[in-house]
């Protein structure tokens, strides 16, 4: 048979069945269904995907204490107890060293407004001579105000409601997480139990590969950070930058933010090193951070998660897009465990085998 004859063949390769004309309506209305129910239950959603990669990054911790003899309720306790301790620990030196800046705040604001102040000059001109040309006179010689602005107390209001309720949701992360370490098993056991008995095997190979992803990504990308800011420490102390013991951390672990990070990471050195750095100096920062992020990425990062991921730059790219879009910034930290878990799934059920290849690399 020719190949324009099997082109035109009923038995097509891309030919599609009729149960699945039928579904698709259900198949849309399903998705949808999902995505509102993500996007109204937010933070609760959030709260449980972070207890989820922290009870993972703990677990660990709770087999070692086992091994000593000591029960799984107990290690989990102290485990939850050690991570409340860090992040105490952590927030109270952020806390001590962002005090430390505010108070030198003023004289980095006037180094910086000084530095500006030509460029803004130019824009302000620019600007003014752009409504003049677009705008025109009024007819009456009168003046247009402007639209009034939305009232400072409604803006409060709506702030504080928002931050209260992140505040309580992440409240529950604490629990969440000791009685995810101590039911561990259980909940492993229970939800392989949910399927028939063909696919509980592939159920248990889908759970074992993405609880290793997931300690392999908050692991790999927490040592990846800590020796990019290590070594942008370093090289901002002998360049003399201000702070640099805060802005060198700060830097290397907001380059490990996908694309944007090498930019972001960028930002603090240069801020603070406005006025008292010449532009020479600023340059070989850029250069620094731009270099450690090239390091990490394409060397460190691939050696520890490079055989857990395995997602294409597209796949990544729109993922963030998405969660990016669905759930502001904590949906970009968030985009590439929850992909590359989806991957997971897909590698491993029969039918959306195709979607895990186009995630793939």
């Amino acid at each position: 048979m020719s190949e324009q004859a099997e082109l035109d063949s009923p038995k097509a390769p891309f030919a599609v069945s009729p149960d699945i004309r039928r579904r698709w309506p259900e198949k849309v209305i399903a998705l949808g269904v999902l995505l509102t129910f993500c996007y109204l239950a937010e933070w609760e959603l959030i709260v449980l995907l972070i207890s989820i990669l922290l009870a993972f990054m703990l677990s660990p911790i709770v087999e070692a204490l086992q091994r000593v003899s000591v029960p799984r309720g107990v290690g989990s306790f102290v485990a939850v107890l050690l991570l409340m301790g860090v992040g105490y620990g952590v927030a109270y030196l952020s806390y001590s060293q962002t005090m430390s800046f505010v108070a030198n705040l003023p004289q980095f604001s006037h180094d910086i407004r000084s530095a500006i102040a030509p460029f803004r000059q130019r824009a302000e001109t620019l600007e003014k001579s752009t409504e003049a040309v677009l705008q025109g006179e009024p007819e009456d010689g009168k003046s247009v105000a402007p639209p009034p602005s939305s009232r400072f107390t409604d803006i409060v209001r709506m702030d504080f409601g928002s931050l209260s309720h992140a505040a309580l949701a992440l409240s529950f992360v604490p629990f969440l997480v000791y009685f995810m370490l101590t039911w561990q098993q259980h909940v492993r056991s229970a939800t392989v139990m949910l399927f028939r008995m063909e696919n509980r095997h592939t159920a248990y190979r889908t759970l074992k590969l993405i609880a290793a992803m997931i300690r392999s990504f908050i692991v790999g990308n927490f040592l990846v950070g800590l020796f990019i800011a290590a070594v942008s420490t370093v090289f901002f102390a002998l360049m003399h930058v201000p702070f640099f013991y805060v802005v060198g951390v700060v830097s290397g672990f907001l380059s490990m933010i996908p694309y944007l990070g090498v930019i972001l990471a960028m930002v603090p050195p240069i801020v603070v090193g406005i006025g008292h750095m010449d532009p020479s100096d600023l340059l070989v920062i850029a250069l620094i951070v731009f270099g450690c992020h090239l390091v990490g990425l394409n060397v460190l990062y691939p050696k520890f998660l490079g055989s857990r991921l395995q997602l294409n730059p597209l796949a990544v790219t729109v993922a963030l897009l998405f969660w990016g879009w669905l759930w502001g910034a904590v949906g970009l930290a968030l985009a590439i465990p929850i992909t590359a878990a989806m991957k997971i799934i897909f590698d491993n059920v029969e039918g959306l085998r195709a979607f895990g290849n186009w995630m793939g690399e």
